[in-house]
């Protein structure tokens, strides 16, 4: 097995570069193996994504099927194939195997020829207890990220159960922190590794998404915007679309603030604010650049400042600015404007429909979850150990 501490030499070979041994040529591509449910999948899971590619060269992402995921945790919000596209349209994975067993054994990891496995450092448990990862994790096969905070699945589904229009400033609501218990708290208090906390924007984090790529001679510079809101299988297939537009394409993305998107959505939208939606869209390998707080009309200016060979928007509804006016009537006076028909009619509020009409299956799958995840920390605990030591946890 290739160590961590030669992939940066391995890359250096692979490129032809001085590595100080002519060994290292010889070495084969670190291929790294994540596996998941990846249900509703949002910057964190990209986040996991990210830092696992960068252990290795190559990422392999096994997604569980519907059925083994309502065996162990209960029933997924998406289908089996939409999970399939989403993880295969983050920029980091280069392969996917779908219908991937729920416990990760070494037989897994050299069936696909994976040096190692990666998972976060929260705790994955089956229907029995028993740590998914134990087998890999013997035989330090194993290797650990941080969890992002501030977002999970649990925390969504909160958002969109909670019909207010602050929810994701709500941290301090005495209603939000009700129904965070409600969902995620079993009866012996909450686990360590599932619950709510506050997710904080910054600089170091969009630089790690952002690819950074100008646009070059004989790109075909592609404009589209919206909110993007719990970023999803229907946008995946609309920003595809785009994407095919040109040969070589380059996708911008202009995401309005959340009161724009507030004033032509209502509700309680945008479930997931400007910062979230900007990770989550960063992470689609269709995208190369965003525009944070783009202004709702594309107007002359923005067009000119990108260079804008082309405007895209998709079947959905076009709300008229704050004045009236059509925010598509400067592309559309120059001839630059393109409405595409992804195939794909999911939007945000279906997402929230179904999640409402779930309501307590979803309740009880998470209260399961965290009463599994308890009885493991009060073991710890017992034992004098810390969160810090669940990796150590199967070896015992």
């Amino acid at each position: 097995m290739i160590k961590n501490g030669h992939h940066a030499a391995d890359r250096e070979a692979e490129r032809g570069e001085p590595t100080g041994g002519s060994d290292l040529d010889q070495r084969s591509v670190v291929r790294v193996w994540c596996d998941g449910c990846y249900d509703m999948v949002h910057y964190g899971h990209s986040n996991q994504l990210r830092q696992a590619k960068a252990m290795g060269d190559y990422l392999v992402v096994g997604v569980h099927t519907d059925a083994e995921i309502s065996r162990h945790k209960g029933p997924p919000v998406f289908t089996q194939a939409e999970r399939y596209k989403m993880v295969r349209a983050i920029k980091w994975v280069d392969e996917i195997v779908e219908g991937a067993p729920y416990v990760t054994t070494l037989q897994t990891l050299d069936q696909f020829n994976c040096d190692f496995c990666v998972h976060g450092d929260d705790i994955t448990l089956t229907v029995d207890g028993e740590d998914t990862y134990a087998e890999v994790k013997r035989e330090q096969r194993y290797r650990e990220c941080k969890r992002t905070q501030g977002v999970s699945t649990t925390d969504l589904v909160g958002r969109m159960l909670l019909m207010t229009k602050t929810h994701h400033s709500n941290m301090d609501n005495p209603d939000y922190l009700q129904h965070t218990d409600n969902f995620g708290k079993g009866p012996k208090g909450h686990s360590p590794w599932t619950g709510v906390s506050q997710f904080l924007q910054t600089s170091q984090k969009i630089i790690q998404f952002a690819s950074g790529k100008e646009p070059q001679a004989g790109d075909t510079i592609i404009y589209v915007a919206g909110a993007f809101d719990l970023f999803h299988i229907g946008h995946v297939d609309f920003l595809e679309k785009v994407y095919n537009q040109a040969e070589k394409p380059y996708v911008i993305v202009g995401l309005h603030f959340d009161q724009e998107v507030n004033r032509y959505k209502g509700k309680n939208y945008p479930i997931m604010n400007v910062h979230e939606r900007t990770l989550s869209v960063l992470a689609c390998r269709y995208v190369s650049e965003v525009v944070i707080g783009a202004p709702y009309a594309v107007g002359r200016d923005l067009l000119d400042h990108f260079k804008v060979d082309l405007v895209c928007h998709g079947k959905t509804e076009v709300f008229p600015d704050k004045d009236g006016s059509d925010p598509y009537a400067e592309p559309k006076k120059r001839g630059v404007f393109r409405t595409l028909d992804s195939d794909n009619g999911l939007t945000t509020d279906d997402i929230v429909q179904r999640i409402i009409e779930n309501r307590l299956l979803f309740e009880a799958r998470n209260q399961k979850k965290e009463a599994k995840e308890m009885a493991v920390f009060e073991a710890m605990k017992s034992r004098g150990e810390t969160t810090e030591d669940a990796a150590k946890l199967a070896s015992q």
